[in-house]
């Protein structure tokens, strides 16, 4: 069953914005939308919303101000922010300050439609991940409660349960779950960005080989782009994914940049 969800878009450029609308329209998602951050952040403050899609450049505030003041009161939205100006440290910020995605202008109706399919997906997932520990848990009370000898109930390993080569992909400690999109590492779950989980997923499946930069934009977000944009572009999804998996950020073992060619995954 595809996720659904309400949508809001803020964005100052009409077109885009109602363009926007009309592609998450058409795919089955209830679509607000508001011309600036002002009224944005009122419609954020007076509905509920699955997920956010908010312009990184609006002449009435910075779209990374407004990211912050949203996570700080709703924390558990989904944001997405899009840009026609690729930065790594706007980009890097964002995540920093909650973003969930950063997407470039133009963009494309397919990948705007995976990501948003991809990010509410996940947010249905967890929401059922909690019902169903919070049922576990009662379960266990009442198990306890019959049987006083009995410290817990077993407890179950839904990741066990099912193990397919067209499901998971196993690189040493770490293991991607492509029906999911979780990765674990060592038996630790690790949440990343869908499009982060993109490009770990292409430097998993090439591992250990040097995936150079181009591919790695190519193969994760569809986009073809020259080098140095493609290095541009994967600096910040590649620090996002250090800050996951890294035990030193500083000093890097696992996915390793060969200088000037792109980078590889290496895990035991």
């Amino acid at each position: 069953m595809k996720p659904n969800g309400h949508i809001l878009i803020i964005d100052d450029e009409a077109s885009l914005r109602q363009t926007l609308a009309r592609i998450l329209q058409r795919a089955g998602f209830e679509v607000t939308t508001a011309a600036n951050g002002k009224d944005g952040l009122s419609l954020v403050n007076e509905h509920p919303f699955d997920l956010l899609y908010l312009d990184i450049r609006m002449p009435d505030v910075s779209g990374l101000e407004l990211l912050k003041t949203i996570h700080a009161k709703f924390p558990d939205l989904p944001v997405i922010l899009f840009t026609a100006q690729p930065d790594l440290n706007s980009a890097v910020e964002a995540l920093r300050r909650g973003a969930t995605d950063y997407l470039l202008k133009p963009l494309k109706p397919q990948v705007v439609i995976d990501r948003t399919q991809a990010i509410l997906a996940d947010k249905q997932k967890e929401r059922r991940r909690r019902e169903l520990q919070r049922q576990i848990e009662t379960l266990q009370a009442e198990l306890m409660a019959l049987d006083n000898d009995r410290t817990s109930a077993p407890e179950m390993k839904p990741q066990q349960a099912i193990s397919s080569d067209d499901r998971f992909l196993r690189r040493g400690m770490l293991t991607l779950d492509m029906h999911t999109r979780r990765v674990t590492m060592n038996d630790r779950v690790i949440n990343l960005p869908p499009t982060s989980f993109d490009y770990l997923l292409v430097l998993a499946r090439h591992a250990p080989n040097i995936v150079d930069y181009q591919t790695l934009v190519s193969e994760a977000q569809g986009y073809e782009t020259d080098t140095r944009e493609a290095q541009e572009l994967t600096k910040w999804h590649i620090h996002h994914i250090r800050q996951a998996i890294e035990p030193d950020k500083r000093n890097p073992v696992h996915v390793i940049n060969v200088r000037g060619s792109g980078y590889r995954l290496v895990v035991g």
